[in-house]
């Protein structure tokens, strides 16, 4: 008991990262084009392992939504040479931890283990590279799985669809498949046949479809032979054909209407598109969300849950991802304040970023609270292995990982400003009313 405790502190142990300083790696790629990152930091007896794949919700064939996120559980079901419901027993016998999540555009699975148990996790992530067992009994468990998660954390959440975006993305993408929420639905997986789920795994789960990502407590060279051993010899698949769809400019005002049985308190949104993660404008959209809503001296919460006295609650967020993205400002009505209320007093806080400079302490206090994220991001080798991955794989620029924290910081405050003016536009965003579903 004694020593699976420590093992499970030094799980939790942070790497001392200071301020400013450098995270080290290594990339290369194999013949069957898988790229590989390295990560080596020996300061704790600690390494995750990672592996990312180019294939999120985004990917899925239209009537076979929750594809993508249906993998995410169905790949720990089993493989040729790991029995049915053992990869946790596996896992945990060994003093580890492992999970997996999915997004519009990748999937990545990870597990973390005392250093000891490296060639573990690589032989683990081989194996599920390599050979699966994808057979019914296995889609009809995660099926159930799948859909509790659904009626938990959507169906049965209050304001689940607002925060897993199943409610919003429908109306700002009328082409793109970031029209349809990553879980999906659950008539889309009934319908599904086995042939099917073989199928897209063996589309999307090739080597030369995935990065894998090592970081931690190990030695490169012993970690290179290991790498080459386990997935040199996997079969490299087709090139994937990556979606590629154009949405037309939102050109008029759209307001919806939205129900939720869950609630009792009603919710006024604003939702804009936004461009790729990758773009600059990105970048300052997050910063213009931290002014708003970034904690309790951002506006928004000053104005309308301190001063005014309207709100319950307000919220502004961006949602990045890899073709397009969401920004969403909301606002919960205290009392019998009218939804109308809240957007007006929303759209006067709008207008005075895109009218006048933010404060020189507004800026300031930006810059302090994206170099303190920026530094957390990367205190842990789990944290940046994921953001080793995501970097190469959707920004296709592993030195962010260093580097990103360079665009905060040379983001103006006329940048900020004229961002908000290009972006924040009333005739060019969703307004929605999101009521109880007594008020229909």
């Amino acid at each position: 008991m004694k020593k699976q405790f420590i093992i499970s502190m030094l799980m939790c142990l942070f790497v001392a990262i200071g301020f400013g300083q450098e995270i080290d790696y290594e990339t290369y790629e194999l013949s069957n084009g898988l790229d590989v990152i390295l990560h080596q930091d020996n300061s704790a007896p600690v390494v995750t392992v990672g592996v990312m794949y180019h294939v999120g919700a985004k990917d899925e064939a239209p009537g076979r939504t929750g594809f993508a996120h249906f993998f995410e559980h169905l790949l720990f079901e089993g493989t040729k040479n790991i029995e049915r419901g053992e990869w946790f027993n596996i896992v945990s016998a060994n003093g580890g931890s492992n999970n997996a999540n999915t997004t519009q555009d990748r999937t990545y699975y990870y597990e973390t283990f005392p250093s000891n148990a490296l060639e573990l996790g690589l032989w683990m992530e081989s194996e599920r590279m390599l050979h699966p067992v994808i057979n019914q009994v296995g889609v009809d468990t995660q099926n159930e799985v799948v859909k509790e998660e659904k009626r938990t954390r959507i169906d049965n959440a209050p304001y689940g669809k607002i925060a897993y975006s199943t409610g919003v993305n429908k109306h700002l993408f009328k082409k793109h498949p970031y029209k349809n929420s990553v879980i999906g639905t659950m008539e889309d997986l009934d319908a599904a046949k086995l042939d099917e789920f073989k199928a897209f795994f063996g589309k999307y789960y090739g080597p030369n479809n995935a990065t894998l990502v090592v970081a931690g407590d190990f030695k490169i060279g012993e970690t290179i032979k290991l790498i080459k051993s386990y997935f040199g010899p996997i079969p490299s698949k087709p090139e994937i054909e990556r979606v590629n769809i154009k949405e037309d400019p939102i050109q008029n005002k759209i307001e919806v209407t939205e129900y939720d049985s869950n609630i009792q308190i009603p919710l006024k949104a604003f939702v804009y598109r936004t461009p790729s993660m990758k773009d600059r404008d990105a970048y300052v959209l997050d910063m213009i969300s931290s002014v708003l809503s970034g904690g309790k001296t951002s506006r928004l919460y000053k104005r309308m849950v301190d001063d005014d006295k309207i709100a319950l609650q307000v919220l502004a967020f961006a949602r990045s991802m890899e073709d397009y993205g969401t920004y969403l400002i909301a606002a919960l009505p205290l009392g019998d304040n009218s939804l109308e209320k809240l957007a007006a007093v929303m759209d006067e806080e709008i207008e005075k970023l895109k009218t006048e400079l933010i404060s020189e302490r507004e800026y300031e206090k930006l810059q302090n609270t994206f170099e303190n994220r920026f530094v957390s991001s990367n205190s842990s080798v789990q944290g940046i292995a994921s953001s080793l991955a995501t970097y190469h794989m959707l920004y296709g620029d592993v030195s962010l990982i260093n580097d990103e924290i360079e665009i905060y910081r040379s983001i103006t405050r006329e940048e900020i400003k004229e961002v908000a003016n290009k972006y924040l536009q009333e005739d060019k965003r969703l307004e929605m009313d999101y009521l109880p579903e007594n008020e229909k």
